[in-house]
């Protein structure tokens, strides 16, 4: 067949947006082996094409490698012969810079795994990756090889993409036929879809939510010690060897010159000027964080008291901190680890008062830079152990040549932090900053830190199981989940858990839990809920928040008749929108009227919204299409308040701010334009 030149271009958010940087698209289809597809943060090749191994680590902010031959160890992938690895080359070419190319890089893992086994079932088969759909015996193989529904669900969905794309790759991986025949094996098998995550009990819930909390409060109580004991920690380090940087070079090989030791004795070798202060134990009891290393990281007593020790215990109030955080707003891991210090916003509310809310980027169903996530004001209390120990851990990774910290990362680091203490040994200390270690799977943070929680508390118990299979039926076929076991914790869990008890609540309706979850469809956002209503909360209670919630509707749309609101289009809509709203009904009857569905009312970021059902664009994360700030004309359904006009100058002026340090023609760019014409126009309106 023909190849045909595509229209390329990288695709994945907030990673490359230059359309001049090298990496941007391919010079030529197929790509000439010598072209480069990832760099360092200094601009130096990293990877070309024809390399066995692409290394995105730079880009994706994490370590993030596509391996194309494999086979390296036993864990390692399976290998693939030469001919095969170029078949899968101009695949992962197609995902990443072609037509609809990929939008994350979470999904761009998920891709390539599925198309990279598809490839090495080939290998081991003798066969040419793009001649697959001639052996249907090979074919059918695929369902051992993805043995989980939703998986095979996704499969399919990529190797239709790469059929589409047949005229441009010279080649179908799977074509028509064969996709009909492999969607028959996969239908024909009887596997069942993967269960979802398990749904954490009440009691189970509310001890680790508490625990999480004492660990915080007791670093902030012991903040300024703390803060002092780590200063001291690095001048003895500094002074020892001359300076911070040359800590980080030489503590490996000039161990006599460690501060925190007895002083050589007889011969051995004594750093000119160096200090000693013993063992570092003497030092914890000095600045009195003594008792909090014993309660939280000093699991064998005092004969742990190393200074690496100190490390730990900065690294376990991280992890607590972002546990916290994800409680309460629901983020993914990722979307809390790439978390800043300035994350945390507080929109002014002359109503409610100070509402909290968590700023930062998204990039899996949803992708955006600048996302939002209303939260708890406990949240603040996270949100200042992790700043802190951000600051005093940004001083090393400045120090140290090899991270690489640009200026805006001294001055806004990230609220997870890698060890990069000069005492620590750690593998990151060599890593550029920007090369984001990912957060640990939960369990493994219990079994580093066995003092976070007590794991007799954690046990399962008959009440605490019949709870979780409510929501989860098959939970004991999974091992784990069984009594007298500790409740095997999990992120994600705390975000199902969340999106269950908001959808019993009542008090949110599915399109809000949409945008707090960042799911794209409603549907994703009601299978996270499902089985919420067996939550089995008290009907008082149930009745209770009904009723209120509906009193909400009822008092904003009782307050539109005076002069607090008004709409964009002009005087007459907003009369308009009174008289279908409120006409003669007294407030009980606007009561009912919200409970039937016959009148609707959501705030948003700049007044509010009376459109019935659902909306695609919220007024929450974004306010452009509500005000006009896109270019088009502003929503007919969109009122302004008054009220919010100061809350608007401020979101106006942080807009602006972020504006300014954003690359000029990035998409970022362009939202942030948007909003920021958006917040001009509900001004103009509201002083008019």
């Amino acid at each position: 067949m023909t190849q045909m030149t595509p229209k390329l271009g990288f695709a994945i958010c907030n990673a490359l947006s230059d359309p001049e940087h090298r990496c941007y698209r391919p010079p030529d289809w197929p790509p000439p082996p010598d072209w480069i597809v990832s760099e360092d943060v200094d601009g130096t090749p990293v990877s070309l094409w024809s390399d066995a191994l692409w290394d995105f680590s730079t880009l994706a902010g994490r370590p993030f490698k596509l391996d194309f031959a494999g086979g390296k160890t036993k864990k390692h992938a399976s290998a693939i012969g030469a001919e095969n690895q170029n078949i899968l080359r101009l695949l992962a070419t197609w995902l990443i810079w072609g037509r609809r190319g990929v939008k994350s890089w979470h999904y761009l893992k998920q891709c390539f795994g599925f198309v990279r086994r598809v490839v090495a079932l080939c290998d081991r088969a003798g066969i040419l990756a793009s001649d697959l759909s001639r052996f249907p015996a090979v074919l059918g193989e695929l369902s051992n090889a993805i043995p989980h529904a939703n998986d095979r669900k996704l499969l399919l969905i990529i190797l239709d993409r790469l059929l589409r794309a047949e005229c441009y790759l010279g080649f179908s991986l799977v074509d028509h036929d064969g996709l009909t025949f492999l969607s028959k094996v996969f239908a024909s098998d009887g596997t069942h879809a993967t269960e979802q995550t398990a749904y954490i009990p009440p009691r189970i819930w509310t001890y680790h939510v508490v625990r999480l909390r004492e660990c915080l409060d007791d670093f902030l109580q012991h903040k300024s010690q703390i803060e002092g004991c780590y200063d001291f920690c690095l001048n003895a380090y500094a002074r020892n060897f001359g300076s911070l940087s040359a800590a980080f070079a030489r503590s490996a090989t000039l161990k006599h010159r460690l501060p925190f030791r007895p002083p050589p004795k007889g011969n051995g070798p004594v750093g000119t000027g160096c200090q000693y202060f013993g063992p570092f134990l003497h030092t914890t009891r000095k600045f009195g964080i003594d008792g909090l290393f014993r309660k939280w990281v000093w699991a064998s007593g005092e004969a742990t008291a190393s200074i690496k020790s100190f490390s730990a215990y900065l690294t376990l109030v991280q992890y607590a901190g972002i546990a916290y955080l994800m409680t309460f707003t629901l983020q993914r891991k990722e979307e809390a680890a790439s978390l800043r210090s300035d994350c945390l916003l507080w929109d002014r509310d002359p109503v409610l008062g100070a509402l909290p809310i968590i700023r930062g980027e998204t990039t899996k169903t949803d992708p955006d830079t600048d996302a939002r996530w209303p939260t708890s004001p406990s949240v603040e209390v996270a949100i200042k152990a992790l700043t802190s120990i951000a600051r005093m851990r940004i001083r090393c990774a400045e120090a140290n040549p090899l991270h690489k910290c640009s200026e805006y990362d001294k001055a806004n680091p990230y609220l997870y932090q890698a060890v990069y203490e000069p005492w620590s040994g750690s593998p990151s200390r060599s890593k550029p900053y920007a090369t984001r270690s990912p957060l640990p799977a939960y369990a493994l943070v219990v079994q580093r830190f066995p003092l976070l929680f007590d794991l007799d508390v954690l046990k399962i118990t008959e009440d605490d199981l019949a709870y979780a299979r409510m929501f989860s039926p098959n939970l004991s076929k999974r091992g784990k989940f069984e009594r007298a076991l500790p409740w095997p914790l999990s992120f994600h869990q705390l975000r199902r858990t969340g999106a269950i008890n908001m959808f019993a609540s009542g008090l949110l309706s599915d399109s809000s839990i949409q945008v707090i979850l960042k799911h794209i469809t409603l549907q994703q956002t009601r299978y996270y809920g499902k089985n919420y209503s067996r939550a089995g909360l008290n009907a008082d209670y149930q009745d209770l928040t009904s009723t209120a919630r509906f009193e909400v509707i009822a008092k904003h749309i009782e307050a539109l008749v005076g002069d607090r609101y008004v709409s964009p289009i002009g005087k007459d809509r907003k009369m308009e929108i009174v008289t279908s709203l409120v006409s003669s009904k007294d407030f009980s009857m606007l009561v009912e009227a919200s409970r039937k569905g016959e009148v609707s009312f959501r705030e948003t970021r700049l007044g509010g919204c009376v459109k019935k059902g659902h909306c695609e664009y919220g007024g929450v994360e974004s306010i452009s299409r509500c005000s006009g700030g896109d270019g088009e004309k502003p929503c007919r359904d969109a009122l302004f308040d008054k009220a919010k006009r100061f809350s608007a100058e401020h979101q106006l002026e942080s807009v602006q701010h972020r504006l300014e340090h954003t690359q000029p023609d990035s998409p970022r760019a362009t939202a942030l334009r948007f909003e920021a014409n958006g917040l001009r126009s509900f001004l103009d309106v509201v002083l008019d």
